[in-house]
């Protein structure tokens, strides 16, 4: 059994004396699993850096097999990101939640075009904005996506304000009720529209709810991993800067 492919690294852990365990995100192979010799030593510490961009062949006897990488660096994400702690924490967040999120050898073709295209960019302008539609995508991809297209309640697709958390659809301003204090943010910035850093952080609150208390359960209630949170603080620190 045999493949090569490039793929964004999500993940290292030892294994053994000298080896380490990759977990590798592809287009074709989904989130794959594989074993390279010699990957805990200090030569191989710079190559294999969370987020960074390997083009990597997997061999294994069996297709059930673990089996193991050869891998060539083609960009090392970290070592670009690490004069800008913001950009890093970004780049720790978006591989643990797909670390976390997604199957092993399930294809996700749409989600990894665009995780590689949010790896790319961090730093650029909109970038903030860009990741809060990558939570959606991944939601959308783990069988939780949100329905912004019009009100629950209503039916109108005007002045929608609110989501409901249970269901992830939209709420309408008018048709909230009573139950306003129980509906969480829709900022314009998560239906296409401009916003500001204070927007993305609203839109952070919504699907972070949908990541903490739908995807988790559904996963055996493990618990969302720490970098997430690690970034949106340093997000909401950077929105507080004059």
């Amino acid at each position: 059994m045999e493949w090569r492919a490039e793929g964004i690294l999500l993940a290292v852990r030892r294994h053994g004396e000298a080896a380490a365990i990759l977990e590798l995100f592809t287009a074709e192979h989904g989130r794959h699993l594989g074993v390279v010799r010699g990957g805990a030593s200090r030569k191989m510490a710079p190559l294999l850096q969370v987020g960074a961009q390997l083009d990597a062949t997997w061999r294994a006897r069996l297709a059930d097999h673990i089996g193991s990488f050869t891998i060539e660096l083609k960009t090392s994400r970290a070592a670009e990101a690490m004069d800008d702690r913001l950009a890093l924490a970004g780049l720790s967040a978006v591989c643990a939640l797909l670390s976390f999120a997604l199957p092993e050898r399930a294809a996700y073709p749409a989600l990894y075009a665009r995780s590689l295209a949010l790896l790319d960019n961090f730093g650029a302008e909109s970038w903030a904005q860009a990741y809060l539609g990558w939570e959606m995508a991944l939601l959308e991809e783990t069988g939780f996506g949100l329905d912004l297209s019009a009100c629950a309640v209503s039916g109108t697709n005007e002045d929608l304000c609110y989501v409901s958390p249970r269901t992830g659809r939209a709420v309408a301003r008018h048709a909230a009720g009573d139950w306003v204090d129980r509906l969480l943010p829709l900022p314009p910035v998560m239906v296409g529209g401009d916003g500001s850093l204070s927007d993305v952080l609203a839109g952070l609150q919504t699907t972070g709810h949908f990541l903490t208390q739908h995807l988790a359960p559904s996963l055996g209630d493990r618990r969302l991993p720490a970098a997430r949170q690690r970034f949106v603080e340093a997000l909401s620190r950077a929105d507080t800067r004059p």
